[in-house]
């Protein structure tokens, strides 16, 4: 137990969080967190960091054969995660509210993207993007904690935790649209901040080869 002490100890040492008080703050509450992040930086490290700290709980999509290992991996690390697609809608949703309802911690990467998606804008064009995390946050009272990561250099990495969002006290429970406009403001700025570590620019074409530009573009 010792060595596996000094072991975490030493992997904490590449971690540089700020503003971590804002979400331990929210804790404090009792009524959980929803950690909002983009795929920017080396999120599986930062969700493997969060673990080691908060009873956490992810979505992830752990049926591509590349990334299966990797999730394997996290998985016997104690990073817990829900595949998206294995676990029924309605029981994904119970599973994340239950484990919010007990205080817990729900890591949701927001600018994951499937056809299905409801259209959300994001860099002024429409595109899929998932809205669980306002539905969560609206129906259990959860305030949300925008996250992001970015490698500072060599396998040193900077933790940013922004303040508390409580999209419950400006918006009513069928209003979900419009809260995830704030949030999908923070993806946009969130990867500005780090261009060169958002990881979909390999398929960011895909996102918006059918939809029009905005009218902030064309004028």
């Amino acid at each position: 137990m010792r060595n596996e002490g000094m072991r975490l100890e030493q992997r904490e040492k590449h971690f540089h969080p700020r503003g971590e008080q804002y979400l331990q703050a929210v804790l404090e509450e009792g009524r959980g967190a929803i950690v909002y992040a983009p795929h920017v930086g080396n999120f599986f490290f930062a969700y493997w960091y969060l673990s080691q700290r908060y009873p956490c709980l992810t979505v992830v999509t752990a049926q591509s054969e590349e990334l299966r290992p990797l999730y394997l991996i996290l998985q016997e690390l104690g990073c817990k995660g829900l595949d998206y697609d294995k676990t029924p809608p309605l029981l994904l949703m119970k599973k994340l509210r239950r484990h919010l309802a007990q205080n817990g911690v729900v890591f949701l990467l927001g600018d994951f993207s499937r056809p299905a998606f409801p259209r959300g804008r994001l860099f002024g064009r429409k595109t899929p993007l998932p809205r669980g995390a306002a539905s969560l946050a609206l129906g259990g009272r959860v305030p949300v904690i925008p996250f992001y990561c970015h490698r500072m250099k060599g396998f040193r990495h900077e933790l940013v935790f922004s303040p508390p969002l409580r999209l419950y006290e400006q918006y009513r429970m069928d209003q979900t649209a419009e809260a995830m406009e704030q949030l999908y403001r923070f993806l946009e700025e969130s990867v500005k901040a780090v261009p060169q570590e958002w990881l979909y620019w390999f398929n960011v074409d895909e996102r918006w080869t059918t939809e029009e530009h905005s009218v902030e573009e064309v004028s």
